[in-house]
């Protein structure tokens, strides 16, 4: 099948699965995981009407950057793991980071983006499977509550909401309950929080997944997998 029409049938997809759930399609954003991809893959979803997009590194997207730049209000998010010292350049060719997991991190990419005269939304990163092998703050960690205290003083940084990776199951039903337990960290922080930062965001479910997490409360869905096809394995079973 074609980029346009995989995209079609993941956004049929997610309809049927909110309305099952008795939400409304509209809540839940579809995002486009386009890591390892190239650029022409991008300008086909485009083409098929799909606006956001993620990537996974900083200099893969940099590589890819100048050919997408007629690409008008795409919307590119970084979805990995972010180094400090690459916050300056994600700043830069990013309209979002989706995966902080410390407030030394979020103060560089406030500092960067002041500098570009820009604003970056972004997501707390959380490891709700408390995985050695991936990246993200523990739920329980208190550099959660520190990010938030300092929030309302970054100008050029919006805190939305949170995101997990959980643990790979066969049965998608194994992460229903990674995805509640995010959830529910939402709405504690959320009911606990500054009435300055709304949390409204919830970055849960994949492509084998996503039908679950949108019954959990998901607010936007990353798919990779099941747009663009198989991508080459690196280890990890995160099918995207």
């Amino acid at each position: 099948m074609s980029i346009s029409a995989q995209l079609a049938t993941i956004r049929e997809r997610i309809a049927k699965s909110a309305r099952r759930a008795g939400r409304n399609p509209a809540e839940i954003t579809l995002m486009a995981v386009c890591k390892t991809f190239p650029a022409a893959a991008i300008v086909e979803a485009y083409a098929a009407g799909q606006r956001l997009f993620g990537e996974n590194r900083v200099q893969e997207f940099a590589d890819k950057f100048p050919q997408l730049a007629e690409l008008k209000n795409a919307e590119f998010h970084m979805i990995g793991h972010l180094q400090s010292n690459k916050a300056t350049k994600a700043a830069e060719i990013f309209h979002a980071v989706d995966s902080i997991d410390s407030e030394k991190l979020a103060q560089r990419l406030n500092d960067a983006a002041q500098n570009l005269g820009k604003t970056l939304d972004v997501l707390i990163e959380i490891n709700v499977g408390g995985e050695e092998a991936k990246s993200g703050l523990a739920p329980d960690s208190p550099e959660i509550a520190i990010i938030l205290s300092h929030a309302p003083e970054w100008t050029h940084l919006r805190v939305r909401g949170l995101m997990t990776v959980p643990p790979f199951t066969e049965d998608p039903e194994g992460a229903r309950p990674y995805f509640r337990k995010l959830r529910e960290l939402r709405d504690r922080l959320s009911a606990r929080g500054l009435p300055s930062v709304r949390l409204d965001v919830l970055s849960v479910g994949m492509s084998h997944d996503f039908e679950v997490a949108i019954e959990e409360g998901s607010t936007c869905v990353r798919i990779g997998t099941a747009i663009f096809g198989e991508r080459p394995r690196t280890g990890l079973k995160n099918a995207i």
